[in-house]
């Protein structure tokens, strides 16, 4: 059972991480392709998780955007985290890539603050695996050391 919990963990860092650095690799590629486009803000929404006894909340803000390509393809995006000021009606300026549009971005260019970011993100996820691993390992010597305590 302690084994299934802490691989349960270490998966879902794992998993993190992958996605973490999947993004971060489409927002730098966005704005590295030159391609811009005046997109206008369709809608606004919030998601809540946490509040389960511990008190905890937080509140992540999506803007879903749409734009026009300039081969003429109208494409509808979604993204967390962008600013609290933009509102349904906005029109913002988005980066794209030509061969995947749908993974634009509408957040201005600040390649330092996103490296930073993410490899911050990830050594946390790192420490949190590495807790992981320790914890199985712990787990395994004590069970080790309580099955060979009866020989004599």
């Amino acid at each position: 059972m302690f084994y299934a919990v802490a691989m349960l963990v270490a998966t879902m860092v794992t998993v993190g991480a992958v996605r973490l650095v999947k993004r971060s690799n489409e927002v730098d590629r966005a704005w590295n392709s030159g391609l811009t486009a005046q997109a206008r803000c369709l809608r606004t929404y919030t998601t809540t998780r946490g509040g389960g006894g511990n008190g905890h909340v937080s509140t992540t803000l999506h803007h879903v955007y749409e734009f026009t390509t300039l081969d003429g393809r109208y494409v509808r995006f979604e993204e967390e985290h962008g600013p609290a000021t933009t509102v349904e009606g906005d029109i913002v300026t988005v980066h794209y890539e030509a061969e995947r549009p749908e993974a634009a971005t509408a957040h201005a260019p600040r390649p330092f603050a996103l490296t930073a970011g993410t490899f911050g993100l990830l050594c946390f996820l790192g420490v949190m695996l590495v807790l992981c691993v320790y914890f199985m390992v712990s787990v395994d010597d004590m069970f080790a050391d309580d099955v060979y305590s009866d020989i004599p």
